[in-house]
């Protein structure tokens, strides 16, 4: 991905070897500066924790080895049954809280943390997901960089759970890391991969604002809601080089819950906001035809199952994608024996639904 008008010869810098003689000297706050920055730290990493015991001790050493050392973690155990609560009391560092609550939800949780982060910025963590030690560094010079911008983000990679263990930190690309500036994040999101809740910073005055951030009691892509409402606030600096692990096929995990119930209700809301008067044009299409999309997964869904009025009704519902060579194939598969579409869904590459918070929904 080609630069879009940044500058990243800074989150070169971050991201050089630090054993590297040519590399320019550690900023204060870095491991090789370790400078405190009073009560209100440069980050708070917020996770939200619930019956994950096998994983957030792995969560909490990535973010103990940042390079950059001005943050602080808080923890929100959400009535948590498996002892997870007393991994991260294990741990002794200052600028670790624990904070109990009945539970009541990932998304309660996350706006508890919000409430209590002391950070200038907010970055979230999953339990069982993982910070390459190198990504606050690259926030950091994201944000000294485009101070215009209130969220920054990097790439992720994926790797499969494996009983709780840790991925092997991987190897950055050599060179300057391209930054891509997203101005409409609708339009960028249909394109491919991006973003993701663990890879993303935003300014905590502008969460604050924003309170709820998630949707009390929603639990389907209610992170997804947050980045596209945030979007309509304010651009979004992306470092293109992956600096954070998102676990894949962990058992219970949220993100691996059946789509069969339909377009989560934020999808809705989505669209109210962006057909009310006054909304940009130019924005309201994009995301009138991501919702399209979403639709079309859905109707493939039902395909699979065989249910082909269902798919037909989510046809027409998406018509806002009807000049797209993906709304024309699942056209085409609805006409074909049920036990042909099925086969060929069941069996073929299929686009990510919208219970992942990584859907990428493109043309196939």
């Amino acid at each position: 991905m080609a630069c879009m008008g940044f500058d990243s010869s800074s989150i070169a810098n971050e991201l050089a070897d630090p054993a590297d003689p040519d590399r320019p000297p550690a900023p204060a706050g870095s491991a090789a500066a370790p400078l405190p920055r009073g009560p209100s730290p440069r980050f708070s990493v917020l996770i939200p924790l619930y019956n994950k015991a096998a994983y957030i001790r792995g969560a909490l050493q990535s973010v103990m080895a940042q390079t950059f050392a001005d943050f602080e973690v808080v923890v929100v155990d959400d009535g948590s049954t498996d002892g997870g609560a007393d991994i991260v009391e294990s741990f002794r560092d200052p600028r670790v809280r624990l904070l109990r609550q009945a539970n009541a939800g990932v998304s309660v949780a996350r706006n508890t943390a919000i409430e209590q982060a002391r950070g200038e910025w907010v970055v979230f963590l999953d339990a069982d997901d993982w910070q390459h030690p190198r990504f606050l560094a690259a926030l950091e010079a994201l944000q000294q960089l485009h101070p215009e911008v209130h969220c920054v983000a990097t790439r992720y990679v994926e790797f499969r759970d494996e009983g709780g263990v840790p991925p092997v930190c991987w190897e950055l690309p050599a060179g300057p890391a391209p930054v891509e500036r997203i101005d409409d994040l609708a339009a960028r999101w249909m394109r491919g991969a991006s973003l993701f809740t663990g890879s993303v910073a935003v300014r905590r005055s502008l969460l604050r604002e924003m309170q709820p951030c998630f949707r009390p009691g929603e639990s389907f892509g209610e992170d997804l809601e947050l980045w596209f409402r945030l979007s309509e606030r304010t651009p979004i600096a992306l470092a293109t080089v992956p600096l954070v692990g998102y676990r894949t096929h962990v058992h219970g995990s949220l993100t691996r819950r059946d789509d069969a119930r339909g377009l989560p209700p934020w999808v809705d809301r989505m669209r109210q906001r962006v057909t009310a008067p006054g909304f940009d044009a130019a924005r309201r299409r994009s995301a009138l035809a991501l919702i399209a999309q979403f639709r079309l997964s859905l109707a493939r869904d039902a395909l699979a199952a065989g249910r082909r009025t269902r798919a037909m009704g989510l046809l027409v519902q998406a018509h806002h994608a009807v000049g797209s060579r993906r709304w024309w194939f699942t056209a085409f598969m609805a006409c074909w024996p049920a036990e042909w579409a099925g086969g060929y869904l069941q069996s073929g590459p299929r686009p990510a639904g919208v219970a992942r918070p990584l859907a990428n929904l493109q043309p196939s």
